[in-house]
This record gives structure tokens, sequence and C-alpha cells, in this order.
């Protein structure tokens, strides 16, 4: 076997424990909810079973195979996917386009979605899992929830420690789980085979025909088994298409439409299995040793889910959609493994929540529904956008895409509505709280760049005033770094040491950093440097390029640049960095709300400092702040 091989091969493995883990412990409670006694109380039936079994099976066919895997991972950014790829594209495309502005706040809202998606399936894949101890006696029922917040404690606190030193580990238990399950469900089919009706498309379009009504609520827990597309998506990135493509179609798929096949043929033949049909798949002997690798796996999807949360954080922080958070890179290879002390201390609190007061797994998928269905709308939408407005795809093509994507996802959204009352709207009040949050940050953002930008002035026209000052301004010895918080505009704490102190450090490097809407910028590309129209006078402007997926550190980008470049000649160890704060004061001058006002200065008050987002040394750097209007 060549490298390339065994390669892809390893990472079609290792995407197994990444891309895979929420999707692949779905089996443990779609059927349940289904046609369990707190589920969507549909009648135990072989049509009902056909029916929805045959459904499950063709929303992970165009769900995961024609949507995810076939279109939206082929509109990546520079190789990275996610709901925040396609709107960074869409932003950076769209232009000038009138509903650019709405397709933006569609994906924002589509991102608060996903983070409410982040805070279900840690609290239904554990509870799920550790459900099973009911099968070995009842009376066990009173531990499951108290063990379920016992793993879901140890999970989060592992978080600040990082999971690469036991990453490697996720694929390939994920492969024993998927072998497992195929497995288990092959058995059940050889006992009942009939149920392989249930591979035909045609089974499926028959039930929604002659059983509409019925089919229509069941869409609601069929939604359950397509948990987890997005990551497919999302961690484009850390595996390729092709990886993410061969672990799906060679052994998740098949081991999925096994297990559901077996599920429901053990419905067919036992009735009572309904309330945990997944557990009850296996002999009774192994019962016990299931519950402990169900439990393993539902951890790493759980894991998996809570990584994305924090990935999707950090690029909406990038984007400046929120506020500057403290982001700790827990590997020193892996650039997108993150945490963020603060979202994992709300994801905590909100899992914790969602499990005591759901009580089961049965309870939760109703909630769970509508943040998977309105996520997966809302990709879609922004692909077609995406591929009319930027790729131009011809009219035809975009309304055949259209055809295949919409209607089911469509279906989704409605049918999940249905449970709105019933614990759906959960995740939509979590989403609206994300939302405006977010919303509030952005409208507050704009009326804060405005204030600043009229303050600072353009940095040609300040350095121009510097040269043509007589007598000529004093420089001292050292070298000062001005942080700016746009380009082209002079930052306003070199302004004060300027007009205040009448004098210059002999070294002035002027820094800003520019996020742009891609998801990685290679070293080659990092740094512009410009001496501004004047040379030898010992002032530069440096312009540091960064995507929104990667590390922003000023110092350590500063000496790879004064070791390779003649230009700056600075000595950056006894360097000082000025950083100039905005101290944010209402006003009636703007046209926000009080409330908006008010969350918005709360928001700057609670973010990390400029200095520690760009991880300046704190012994050496000043910060000088100024009174902005918003």
């Amino acid at each position: 076997m060549n490298r390339s091989k065994k390669g892809m091969i390893g990472l079609s493995i290792a995407a197994l424990g990444v891309v895979f883990g929420d999707i692949g412990t779905s089996p443990l409670y779609v059927m349940s909810t289904a046609f369990g006694k707190i589920g969507y109380h549909l009648k135990i039936n072989q049509d009902n079973i056909y029916g929805v079994v045959s459904l499950i099976i063709w929303s992970l066919v165009i769900i995961v195979s024609i949507q995810f895997i076939s279109f939206l991972m082929r509109a990546d950014n520079a190789g990275e996917g996610g709901i925040l790829s396609l709107v960074a594209l869409l932003k950076d495309k769209l232009a000038n386009h009138k509903y650019r502005n709405y397709f933006i706040l569609l994906g924002v809202f589509g991102v608060a979605l996903f983070f409410g998606d982040s805070t279900i399936t840690p609290a239904i894949s554990v509870l799920s899992a550790v459900e099973g101890i009911k099968i070995i006696t009842p009376g066990l029922n009173s531990f499951v929830i108290p063990i379920t917040i016992g793993i879901i404690i140890a999970l989060f606190l592992l978080q600040k420690k990082g999971t690469g030193y036991i990453g490697h580990l996720f694929g390939p238990i994920m492969l024993t789980w998927f072998s497992v399950i195929a497995l288990g469900g092959f058995w059940r089919i050889i006992i009942y085979p009939n149920i392989l009706i249930a591979l035909s498309p045609l089974t499926g379009i028959n039930f929604m025909l002659s059983h509409l009504s019925i089919a229509f609520i069941s869409m609601g827990a069929v939604v359950l088994a397509i948990t987890g597309s997005e990551a497919l998506y999302a961690d484009l990135g850390h595996f390729g298409r092709k990886p993410i493509s061969k672990a799906w179609f060679f052994v998740v798929f098949p081991s999925l439409v096994l297990c559901y096949l077996g599920e429901g043929a053990l419905l067919l033949s036992n009735q009572s299995t309904a309330l945990n049909p997944f557990f009850l798949l296996f002999p009774k002997i192994l019962t016990i040793p299931i519950i402990i690798l169900a439990t393993v796996a539902t951890i790493i999807a759980s894991q998996s889910v809570i990584s994305g949360a924090f990935s999707l954080i950090k690029q909406a922080i990038q984007l400046n959609f929120l506020p500057k958070m403290s982001i700790r890179h827990t590997s020193e290879k892996e650039i997108g493994q993150v945490y963020l002390p603060f979202i994992n201390l709300i994801l905590f609190g909100m899992v914790v929540f969602l499990v005591i007061f759901f009580k089961s797994s049965a309870n939760l998928a109703n909630a769970f529904g509508m943040a998977v269905s309105g996520t997966l709308l809302i990709d879609a939408i922004l692909y077609l956008v995406l591929i009319s407005e930027v790729f131009y795809q011809s009219k035809y093509k975009l309304l055949l895409i259209s055809l295949i994507l919409l209607p089911l996802d469509i279906l989704f959204v409605l049918s999940n509505l249905s449970k709105f009352f019933q614990g759906g709207y959960i995740p939509i009040i979590i989403s609206i709280i994300i939302f405006e949050l977010i919303l509030t940050w952005i409208k507050g953002q704009i009326i804060i760049v405005k204030e600043r930008r009229s303050l600072e002035g353009p940095i040609q026209k300040f350095i121009d005033q510097i040269h043509n000052t007589k007598p000529a301004i004093k420089r001292i010895p050292g070298t000062g770094i001005y942080i700016g918080h746009h380009i082209d505009l002079t930052p306003l704490a070199l302004h004060a040491t300027f007009n205040e102190l009448q004098q210059l450090q002999e070294k002035v490097i002027i820094v800003s950093v520019k996020l742009i809407n891609q998801a990685h910028v290679n070293d080659d590309n990092r740094a512009i440097i410009d001496n501004l129209n004047y040379t030898n006078d010992g002032i530069s402007h440096v312009i540091l390029n960064y995507g929104f997926h990667d590390h922003v550190n000023i110092p350590e980008a500063l000496k790879r640049i004064n070791h390779s470049n003649a230009e700056l000649n600075a000595n950056l160890n006894k360097a000082s960095y000025f950083i100039s704060l905005s101290e944010i004061v209402p006003s009636k001058r703007h046209n926000l709300s009080w409330w908006r006002k008010t969350l918005y200065i709360f928001m700057t008050k609670n973010a990390i400092s400029t200095s520690e987002f760009y991880k300046l040394p704190l012994n050496q750097t000043v910060e000088i702040r100024y009174l902005i209007n918003l």
C-alpha cells in the first residue's frame, strides 16, 4: 500500500471520531423518539415502521450524501467549510449587493442555531446512552440523571486540557462503534428480512402519500437521524472532502443503514422494545459492554460538537461579530484546537440545565429537531445564493438544485414547528439571544468605528505632518510599536505621543491587523510593509493579514518579519507597545435603542483587553484610553 493511500485511510479513520460522532450516535434515540411512549406517538405497525425507516435512510442519502458531500462541501473558502465560511464568502463577494446584509444576518442566525444545537447534543447524547442502564434493571432509573451530569462535568473539565492527547483514540473507537452497530442491525435483519422493503425509496414515498399527517409528524423524529450533518461541512478544512466522503460511504452510511433496518426489524418482531430498541438489538449478555461503548461514543460526539462551538465562536470573533474573548490554543501543532473558558462555562451550565429540565432523551428530542432543521435550511439557502450570485450558475441549474435541496429541508422545519410548545422553543430562545448579542455588537461597532475614524485621520497625512513640523520633532532612543484599529488611519496613541509629548521613538512601527474573509493566510502573505513615502526616517507601517481560522499574535509575526526583512531592523525585545482603547459612554447622538447601548457597553467591559487578544507582552505595553460617544 503506497504512502498516499495510507494517509487517506488514516485521515478517514480520524474523521470517524471528529466528524461523525454526532450523526453516528443518533440510532440511540431516533427510533425510540418516533415509537416510544414519550415520542411522536406513532402506532407500532408494519406500515409505520417500514415508512419511518425508509424516510430515515433516504433522508441520510439526500441530506448527507447529496446536500453536503455533493454540493456544499464543494463550496469551500480556501479549503475551509461551515456556515461562517459561507457568510465570509458572501460578505466578501457581494460587497455591493443590495441584499448582502440580509444574507449575512441569515448566516448569523444560522450560527446562533448551531450554538443551540451545541448545547442540546451533549445533553441528549449522553442521556440516551446512560438510559441504557434501565434495561439492566428498572430500579436504576433514578441514577440516570446523576450519572449523566457526572459525565458532563468530567467532559467540560477536560476541555481546558485540550483533546489533542486523546484525539488519536477517537477514530479507532468510533470505527469499533460503527462495526458493532452494523453487526447488531445485521443480526436482526437476518431474523426478520422483510424489513429490507424499507430500502426502496418508493416505500417512503408511499408512506408519505397514504399517511400524510402521520408521515408529516414523523419527520420531526426522522430529522434526528441527520444531526451532525453540519459537522461534515464545518470540519472540511481539518480533513478535506475525500477522506470525509470515503469515511461516510464506506463506513458510516452502511453501518447506520444496517442499524436502522435492524431496529425496524426488532420493532416488527417485538413491539415492547419500542422504549429502547437500540440496546435491545443485542443479546442480553452484551448489554453492559454496549452501554459502556455507547457512553464513550456519545462523549466523543459531545466533544466534537463542543470543539465545533469553540471554533465557531473564534471565527465569529475574528469576523468582528462578537467581542474579543480569551482564546487558549491547546495544541502547538493543530491551529484548530482552541479552548474558550467563558464559552465552556456557558455551554456547561446550559447542558446541565437541559438534562435536569427535560429529564429524558425523548423529551429532549422535541427541542433538538428545531435547531438541526433550521441550520440545514439556512445552509441550503446561503449555498443557493452563493452559486447564483457568485458562481453565476444558470437559472435552470439553480432551479434543479433548489428542487433537490429545499423541499426536504423545508419539510423538516415545518414538521418540527408542530413540536414548538413541547420543547422546540428552547433552541429558538437560545438562538434569538445569541442572534441579538451578535446584532447588538455589529450595530455598536459600526457606530464606534465611525467615531474613531473621525478622530484618527489618514495615516499618510499624519506622517507628512511629522516631517513638516518645524523645528523637527525630537526622536528618543528605542522602538515604539503602535497598534492601529483601521488600515490607513492613525492610531490614537500615536496622536497622543506626537501632540502631547512632542517626541517619537527613533524606530516607530505602526501595526494594523487586517482580518480578511478567508480561513487562513500563509506566512509568505502575512505582512505588507510600507515606508509611507519616506525612507530612512525610522517609521514603518506593517499590515498583518489574518484569516478567521488563524491565531493572531502580533509579537510573533513581527519577529518573523524582523528576521527576514531589513526594513524593520528593530530591537523587538525592548520595544514598547502602545494601544488606544475606547471608553464607551452613552449619548443621544446615535439612533440606537437604550437597551442595545447598555448591552453593547456591558459586552465591551467584559471583553478581554486588546493587548491580551493580540498576545502583547504586558510589561512592555502602554494603554491610552479615549472617550467615545455611543
